[in-house]
């Protein structure tokens, strides 16, 4: 199993507004083709108007044919201006899990 940790800087003032709108619009897309959904966060300390969300997947081939399905998603492509003018960074990191990892 790997990780996939991604940390997005939404805009002052809008992270409210970015969270509702994928609440109500994105997940019903994003959630059946990435699948495994282990956590969506925002940030109380450190970075300021912060998400980060992590997604499971069996192994990086498993990652990268997810994500080419995500990405020929017409509902997708669709949905993504809805939420990109909000987010003024993204930072990805791909999480290896430790052999005594309760998440493995």
């Amino acid at each position: 199993m790997i990780v996939e940790e991604r940390c997005y800087t939404i805009a002052p003032a809008h992270l409210r507004e970015f969270l509702t709108v994928f609440e109500r619009e994105g997940l019903g897309i994003i959630r059946p083709i990435l699948g495994n959904l282990i956590g969506y966060f925002t940030t109380e300390v450190g970075m300021i108007n912060g998400v980060v969300h992590l997604w499971g997947y069996e192994s990086m081939a498993d990652r990268e044919t997810r994500r080419a399905a995500l990405a020929a998603s017409e509902d997708w492509r669709g949905f993504l201006p809805r939420v990109t003018p909000f987010i003024q960074a993204m930072e990805n990191r791909i999480l290896v899990p430790t052999a005594f990892s309760p998440l493995r």
